[in-house]
């Protein structure tokens, strides 16, 4: 309902099909006033000559524009000045008169004034939400677009990748273009899931069960138990998503692999914030950390990408054994103002 009175109000003055349609109107407003001003004659007190044609000024003003509106205000004025001023029945001249007549004039045409800037502010603002709207969908179809675009160049590449592969017999050669096309994929995919045209923040809790689930099926694992607890109201801005979700992408990929190789388990994910700290654990319950393990001294590959990305954040990535004798990944970032 208050969409439609908005379309109305923007609408106006009413553009008739006939022009003389509105001076019609206008002419039937006034005479309505004079009808009114009429009936109305034995209760109305002296020296209340234009009260009832004020309403028939504004409405027409108000519905068909400026000149319609001082067509209104003159007829208006005139049978008042011909039926309610002494001596009535005639257009009588005096200093009482020409005062009436002055006050009238003066609210007629600031009335008239005021509905017309409305209008025209109205007018201006209606132009300018349009423009806003275009601009709006069309800052969304190029926002998808280069997403789409972006999107294909990365399955280019990937294909690309795995193409070569066929073509390399060094197993730790095929092994690295094998991660390295997978992690371009989730890059492409993670970014379609975070990134919107609003630049608003994720909801971390649905992102990270769908990605953590995702990384679950892509293993073809059907014996280990995933778990993810993080605050429900959490959001992440774009960037800090992104890193963070190929940070958990490695993290979870490590449990898999090298904790639970051979045996079903559970690895559990969870994200809390406190102490202006967010803090990311991917705890599993597998095998565990080796005794003469060193993050300092490690060629992982992963664990050298989520050093580089945590540090990218001003963060801390770290491995450590957890309590149930498997590994915990750890990322600690500062929460931003």
């Amino acid at each position: 309902m208050q969409r439609r009175n908005e379309r109305f109000v923007e609408r106006l003055p009413l553009v008739l099909r006939r022009p003389w349609h509105a001076y019609l109107l206008a002419t039937i407003f006034c005479l309505t006033a004079l009808a009114i001003r009429t009936m109305a004659e034995s209760a109305m007190p002296i020296g209340y000559p234009f009260v009832s044609f004020f309403p028939a000024v504004i409405l027409s003003s108000f519905l068909f524009g400026v000149r319609p509106g001082i067509y209104a205000g003159v007829l208006c004025g005139l049978l008042s000045w011909y039926f309610f001023i002494p001596p009535r029945m005639g257009f009588a001249l005096h200093p009482g008169v020409l005062l009436a007549l002055a006050f009238y004039s003066a609210v007629v045409i600031v009335d008239i004034a005021l509905i017309h800037l409305m209008q025209k502010a109205n007018f201006n603002l209606a132009i300018e939400r349009e423009r806003s709207r275009v601009l709006a969908e069309n800052r969304e179809l190029l926002f998808h677009e280069l997403q789409h675009r972006v999107s294909n160049n990365l399955q280019v590449v990937a294909a690309m990748l795995s193409l070569h592969r066929r073509h390399v017999d060094h197993d730790l050669a095929r092994r690295a273009l094998d991660d390295a096309s997978a992690r371009l994929a989730l890059v492409g995919r993670i970014s379609r899931a975070l990134y919107n045209p609003s630049g608003e923040g994720q909801n971390i809790r649905a992102f990270l069960t769908t990605l953590t689930a995702d990384v679950l099926e892509a293993s073809g694992r059907d014996d280990i138990a995933l778990t993810v607890d993080a605050p429900d109201a959490l959001t992440l801005e774009p960037d800090i998503a992104v890193s963070m979700a190929l940070i958990v992408t490695e993290a979870v990929n490590n449990a898999i692999e090298h904790g639970l190789p051979h045996r079903g388990g559970s690895i559990h994910v969870g994200l809390d914030v406190s102490d202006g700290t967010i803090s990311l654990n991917v705890t599993d319950d597998g095998k565990g950390l080796s005794p003469d393990f060193d993050p300092g001294f490690s060629q992982s590959l992963g664990l050298r990408i989520s050093n580089a990305l945590a540090g990218q954040l001003n963060g801390r990535f770290s491995l450590m054994p957890s309590a149930t004798g498997g590994a915990t990944a750890r990322l600690d970032l500062p929460v931003r103002a």
